[in-house]
């Protein structure tokens, strides 16, 4: 090669004086400097040839084929997607570069240096070594080439220790498993071991791992993170099934004791029962069946403001209306003993304002209760937060926490309590006041319904069924306290109304009616005067 049949190279003058030691122009020569310009003898008429000092790169053979390799990849890939057409056609206007890569891994031809360009299934090209030994000859250093390697050998008729013929890995630590990370091993920082990221935790890098988000758990392989279910109490649950059916039973069986009172609102049995605290009694009771629907419905705004209002409300109103009969039984029976003078408050009148005084208390509370803490629904995450992520879900629900229950139904427990308390006060009682030993009856077992539901609905607090228990439970002990009371109170009331009307008439017309009846059936056997 000469600077004349090499002018397309722009970097070949740079070498020539690099090879030479000389400057091919006289401008960039310094004065003391020891390089001359390019002459004949220096290298104006000389070339490189194959005498020449010149060593090509070891490396620019892989350059050159790398290069070819492209421009017959090209090739093949312009013959197929555009046969007959030259230039570029619209299927290669862009190239697409996974389609190249694919005629780039499928050519075969011979390199620059005579060897085949080809690549292997996983986009290698043929492994070709120079094996190099470190020499010192006349006192210079330098690496010698004693040979080379190719991938020619017979690996399949090797034996491996074991007796094994499979290639052994040559690893210290292989690939980790989706969710794991790579922990490194002190000292060796290529190896590592792999760490599942348990828990709630993903796989956040191949180093690290991280948490979830507090309302997300893992996926399966824990690769990411899923939103964790929401659950709710369904009105096709077991636990919502027996309560709702139990409220039905009763509204039904309320409704009916309320049509019953009212078409037989003058007679002696309604009459002496109280009217205007009977149909009192009976709306609370009515409010007890209905809080179950209210508890089992899917909590939003509404729905929790009205589980506040009214889940202590019917109860109040129920002992209210039988704290106020009771008392006035009491005042009554106590007053008699001291004096002929009936006590004050007893008209029916008095007895409706003392009631509705007591309810509103009960309002009053609550009404307080939502300026300092308005009603909402919540997704209570950490309830069901087990340690198997797979099992966690968050439940939504009221924000009532168990101490703001024990406070809304504190109120109509004292109220339960004290009704207790003058019932038994009222036990000995003469006959005349019918209703104290019913009303007794009827607050001795409904105190054993809330001692029983004290234990359960406490005793479940760390329960994975916690929400299902306490809500079947406080709902059913409501419904078995309104239960009670109208079974008690009412129902002997309501059977005498509709299959004995005979006694259903004042006591003084009772007794006449029972002599007539007693001289007919036994005549006297003196003859008529």
């Amino acid at each position: 090669m000469t600077l004349d049949n090499n002018r397309r190279n722009i970097w070949f003058a740079e070498f020539w004086e690099e090879n030479f030691h000389c400057k091919l122009s006289r401008h960039a020569l310094k004065k003391g400097s020891s390089i001359k310009k390019c002459t004949s003898k220096s290298g104006g008429d000389a070339r490189i040839g194959q005498d020449s000092s010149y060593e090509q790169e070891g490396k620019v053979q892989f350059v050159i084929d790398a290069v070819y390799a492209m421009g017959h990849a090209l090739h093949n890939m312009h013959k197929n997607l555009c046969p007959g057409k030259v230039g570029l056609c619209p299927r290669m206007d862009p190239v697409d570069g996974v389609e190249l890569l694919k005629y780039i891994r499928n050519v075969n031809f011979s390199g620059i240096a005579g060897t085949p360009v080809t690549f292997n299934e996983n986009g290698d090209a043929p492994g070709r070594y120079d094996i190099y030994q470190y020499q010192i000859r006349n006192s210079t250093p330098e690496y010698k080439v004693i040979g080379q390697w190719t991938d020619h050998l017979h690996l399949k008729n090797m034996l491996w220790p074991g007796g094994g013929s499979q290639l052994p890995s040559s690893i210290c630590s292989l690939p980790c498993k989706p969710g794991e990370r790579k922990k490194l091993v002190k000292g060796i920082p290529c190896c590592w071991h792999c760490e599942r990221c348990d828990g709630y935790q993903y796989q956040l890098d191949e180093f690290h791992c991280k948490r979830c988000h507090f309302n997300e758990r893992p996926n399966e392989n824990h690769t990411s993170c899923t939103p964790i279910p929401i659950i709710k109490l369904e009105w096709s649950s077991p636990w919502a099934v027996v309560p709702v059916f139990i409220a039905i039973v009763g509204i039904i069986a309320t409704l009916f004791v309320v049509v019953t009172f009212v078409r037989y609102n003058d007679t002696p049995i309604v009459k002496a029962s109280g009217r205007e605290l009977s149909y009192v009694l009976l709306t609370g009771i009515f409010l007890c069946y209905a809080t179950t629907f209210l508890m089992i419905a899917e909590p939003d705004l509404s729905t929790c403001s009205l589980r506040r209002i009214f889940l202590g409300l019917g109860m109040s109103i129920s002992y209210a209306a039988l704290l106020t009969k009771t008392n006035r039984i009491y005042r009554i029976f106590e007053q008699g003993k001291k004096s002929v003078s009936a006590p004050r408050f007893i008209s029916p009148a008095s007895q409706l304002v003392i009631t509705f005084s007591l309810i509103s208390l009960q309002l009053v509370g609550v009404c307080i209760w939502f300026i300092v803490d308005p009603s909402h629904s919540v997704i209570d995450y950490e309830d069901q937060r087990t340690t198997n992520p797979h099992f966690a879900r968050g439940i939504l629900k009221c924000d009532i926490s168990d101490l703001s229950l024990i406070c809304l139904l504190g109120y109509s427990m004292l109220l339960m309590v004290t009704c207790t308390v003058y019932a038994i006060k009222t036990r000995g009682v003469p006959e005349t006041f019918n209703e104290a030993k019913p009303i007794g009856f009827t607050m001795y077992t409904t105190c054993i319904v809330w001692l029983a539901f004290i234990p359960i609905f406490f005793g479940t607090s760390q329960s994975a069924e916690k929400m299902y228990i306490q809500t079947t439970t406080l709902t059913i002990s409501v419904s078995l306290s309104a239960s009670v009371s109208l079974g008690m109170l009412y129902m002997p009331k309501v059977y005498i109304i509709l299959f004995h009307p005979e006694q259903n008439v004042p006591k003084r017309k009772r007794s006449l009616k029972a002599v007539v009846t007693a001289k007919c059936r036994f005549p006297s056997p003196q003859p008529n005067s």
